[in-house]
């Protein structure tokens, strides 16, 4: 019978973009966020001795600004693995040129890509409602891009898209812009399998159970919180041109030995 191939062991990892490879809303005890990338690099540093990781992604940048602040810092540290995730902030601002987006996302593969044994880029989940069918043909585009970039330059792309498991509302934070610790959990895994290694949940995708609805009343509460808490300040940064990331920095900006 033949073996599976042995993936190989990466002994560095760098990932780069916006607040979904930050971690948000990941929360730890301490305050922190932890997210998809450091549970990945929990994995890979418990098969290979010595391994390092950076992690440069700043919440609320576009691809603009990750092409700016992170790639050429990813380029210089030359690690076995980046993982690159970016545009979709572009894609939900009322106005966007996507094709300035596919300019700049391209720019940043041609680049990364030269840099490390194995780029990784994403098709990233989408949350069932109604900002996910507001957005979805800008959405879509960006991962027509994202498929037609990773076929030219060898890297390769996990369809977290695709995944029902990751557009089930439960599978996101209150501010329904963020997954939840069980969904970096499983974009984790994802990215884990589509790197060769042996799945240690080989139903990732499978959605959870279903449960009851929650009743008029609590959705209606649900949404007045939603709207106070994160709507609304969304909307002021919008109109004042900042961003939830102004003036934050990468929470691993060094690539250096990893504990978790």
């Amino acid at each position: 019978m033949q073996k599976n191939p042995v993936p190989p062991a990466h002994s560095s990892l760098v990932a780069i973009g916006d607040s979904f490879t930050e971690g948000m809303s990941d929360l730890t005890a301490d305050g922190s966020y932890r997210g998809w990338a450091d549970v990945l690099a929990t994995r890979m540093a418990a098969r290979t001795p010595g391994f390092r990781y950076a992690n440069l992604a700043v919440r609320g940048k576009l691809i603009g600004q990750i092409v700016e602040e992170q790639v050429d810092v990813a380029v210089a540290m030359r690690p076995d693995v980046i993982t690159l995730v970016g545009g979709l902030n572009d894609t939900l601002r009322p106005k966007c040129d996507m094709v300035r987006v596919r300019d700049l996302l391209t720019e940043a593969v041609e680049r990364l890509a030269p840099a490390c044994e194995q780029l990784v880029l994403m098709r990233s989940p989408g949350r069932q409602g109604p900002v996910l069918e507001r957005f979805r043909p800008r959405m879509e585009e960006l991962f027509a891009v994202v498929d037609e970039l990773a076929e030219r330059h060898g890297a390769l792309v996990v369809d977290l898209y695709g995944a029902p498991s990751l557009a089930d509302p439960r599978m996101w934070d209150v501010d329904r812009l963020h997954l939840t610790a069980e969904g970096h959990r499983r974009v984790a895994e994802a990215v884990w399998q589509t790197l060769g290694h042996e799945p240690e949940d080989p139903e990732w995708r499978t959605p959870i159970p279903a449960t009851a609805p929650p009743g008029w009343v609590a959705r209606r509460v649900a949404d007045a919180r939603f709207t106070r808490q994160y709507l609304l300040p969304w909307i002021g940064r919008r109109l004042t041109g900042r961003s939830s990331g102004d003036g934050r920095e990468p929470k691993r900006p060094e690539l250096l030995p990893y504990e978790a």
